[in-house]
């Protein structure tokens, strides 16, 4: 099964760093992290199936 990642923009990030820096709570887990900035992983058969879906209604 291939993944592919899907990066959130830059300014989120710095955003997000600046935050973390004031917060005196130990860092949330990496999964915690990639959901709140948004940082997934797409799944390439999921998405392909999607799109074939898509298609089938868009083309019968």
């Amino acid at each position: 099964m291939s993944a592919s990642t899907r990066n959130p923009p830059k300014h989120l990030v710095r955003e997000y760093l600046a935050r973390r820096t004031r917060d005196s709570q130990p860092p949330p887990t990496p999964e915690e992290i990639r959901r709140q900035l948004g940082w997934g992983m797409v799944d390439e058969e999921a998405h392909d199936s999607r799109r074939q879906a898509q298609a089938e209604v868009v083309f019968g």
